[in-house]
């Protein structure tokens, strides 16, 4: 190699790195601050910086490469396997140098600004919703309490409640009643704040041509459009599609010894939000879609829904994958041709 590779720590205020100069042979450790880090890069030649796909991670590559470095994301696990003796910063940022020079090891696609931003907004709307149904489920249970019963569902619920707010201050102590409007309106607000981050990733969906064209897929709708794209990064950082569905978990696990291999259940790897997502999709495609395919008609009789879904799901997955990684539009019974 006639550049040097540097492995990087990372954390809020103190940064330990470790490199071996490519021309002397040296080793080093150094502890840096963050002004002081940036500093040090831009002094030295360009050369390859590895770092741990942590926190603030991507935020770090993009201002390292910004000064002419090559940097390349790993994932924890990855280097958990190097770390020799005591788990401490300077132990962490060698086995980090250590675990980017092994061959063939997987580096985690990047991701802009934009795209961090996406999923910080699907993020926040969906911790939004998770509390909005704790809100009702809460109504509904203290409700019950008092002998009121509800209808199934949020927007049937809270509706029945709106109706029957007179019934309510008769029946709750008033204290209570006074405390029920005021998480109405707080179930409101919740409501129209959810509605303002989806017109966001509205906004953002219609100015990617990434997310348009794969929004055409049978399944893929607005969220996971957006989530699909951002979480990706560059779609040329994976080698296949079949990798892609790797790294969100659709593919079996697999257990193999003596020649044997036995395949598992999906390995669940990666971004939860998207493979749940994706899966639901492929749910909606498979029992409502008024045109289904053959192929999954065919899936469902042969294999248990479960298992059909998941495969329909790491088939959206492959498909994203292909019309952005070849920049091609999708079509409705495509067939691959392998090369000859």
């Amino acid at each position: 190699m006639n550049f040097t590779t540097y492995g990087l720590d990372i954390a809020k205020r103190v940064f330990q790195l470790y490199w071996v100069d490519h021309e002397s042979g040296e080793i080093n450790s150094r502890k840096l601050g963050k002004q002081d880090l940036l500093e040090f890069f831009a002094q030295r030649e360009a050369g390859l910086i590895a770092l741990e796909a942590c926190g603030s991670a991507h935020w770090w590559r993009r201002k390292l490469m910004a000064l002419g470095h090559e940097v390349k994301l790993i994932h924890a696990r990855f280097v958990r396997p190097f770390v020799q003796g005591n788990k401490t910063d300077a132990a962490d940022a060698k086995a980090i140098w250590t675990a980017i020079r092994q061959p063939g090891m997987r580096t985690v696609a990047g991701k802009t600004e934009e795209q961090q931003a996406m999923l910080a907004l699907h993020r926040m709307r969906m911790s939004l919703i998770k509390f909005r149904t704790m809100q009702v489920n809460q109504l509904r249970g203290l409700l019950y309490e008092f002998g009121i019963t509800l209808k199934g569902g949020r927007q049937a619920g809270l509706a029945e409640i709106q109706q029957r707010m007179a019934e309510l201050e008769e029946s709750v102590p008033g204290m209570l009643f006074e405390a029920l409007k005021e998480q109405l309106k707080r179930l409101n607000a919740i409501e129209t704040d959810v509605l303002d981050i989806e017109r966001r990733i509205k906004d953002w969906q219609k100015q990617q041509e990434a997310c348009r064209k794969i929004a055409e897929i049978p399944g893929v709708g607005l969220l996971s459009a957006t989530a699909l794209v951002a979480t990706m990064g560059e779609a040329g950082s994976f080698k296949s599609g079949r990798e892609f569905a790797a790294f969100i978990g659709l593919v079996p696990r697999q257990s193999g010894t003596g020649g044997k291999v036995k395949l598992l259940g999906i390995s669940k790897r990666g971004d939860t939000y998207l493979r749940t997502l994706l899966i639901h999709g492929a749910r909606a495609v498979m029992f409502r879609a008024s045109d289904k395919n053959a192929w999954s008609e065919s899936l469902l009789q042969r294999r248990p829904t479960n298992v059909a879904v998941v495969a329909m799901a790491n088939k959206m997955a492959r498909t994203a994958w292909a019309i952005l990684a070849h920049g091609r539009a999708y079509q409705k019974g495509y067939v691959s041709q392998v090369p000859a």
